[in-house]
């Protein structure tokens, strides 16, 4: 029987859950890691519309749209896990722990090399995503790159330093998407602007 099959250890339910996890990232990394990024992804869209609901008036209900955490499950899945996964690989070998200003050199690699076109490919995916053709895409790109990159600076810098320099690196695509789950929703609620 496959490992990942079997019992899962007794106790709590967290604690079986983080045993099962563990086990799904040391036997599958990229699949566990894509996984988790594209619920993450899906929860962070689901959040940004919960937020807007609740800022509207009492009276005026709308239903959750599920196609929003479709597509960022899709891209969580597609896009953020397995380049994330690979990123931070290539980042241990690129720039390791014992290289002088390492702290620096990681962080200044992912905010300003990486950073900038991962929401380029975001902002794409999703235009791609929800049908809408390139005219669309320059719209978008116009009139929210600058102001969400800029705001990926701020809110992102001080979690990449703490992932990049001290999150072990299997838990590092995990601890993105924690963070992310919020990214995610501020993201979504720019798109409907």
């Amino acid at each position: 029987m496959c490992p990942a099959l079997s019992k899962p250890p007794p106790g709590p339910l967290p604690r079986r859950l983080l045993a099962r996890y563990l086990l799904l990232l040391r036997l599958y990394p990229l699949l566990t890691k894509a996984a988790s990024s594209a619920v993450l992804s899906a929860l962070g869209s689901l959040l940004s519309q919960v937020i807007e609901r609740s800022r509207k008036k009492p009276g005026s209900s709308k239903s959750l749209d599920l196609s929003g955490p479709l597509r960022f499950a899709i891209y969580g899945f597609l896009f953020t896990g397995p380049l994330s996964h690979y990123f931070y690989l290539y980042l241990e070998q690129l720039i390791p722990s014992n290289v002088p200003f390492a702290m620096v050199k990681r962080l200044l690699l992912d905010r300003l090399v990486v950073a900038p076109p991962f929401l380029l490919l975001f902002f794409f995916v999703m235009n791609l995503l929800e049908g809408k053709d390139l005219s669309a895409f320059a719209e978008k790109i116009k009139s929210g790159y600058w102001v969400a990159l800029k705001m990926n600076w701020k809110v992102w810098t001080p979690f990449q330093f703490v992932n990049v320099n001290y999150v072990p690196m299997q838990f590092r695509v995990l601890f993105g998407n924690l963070v992310a789950l919020f990214w995610f929703a501020y993201l979504a609620s720019i798109k409907k602007r």
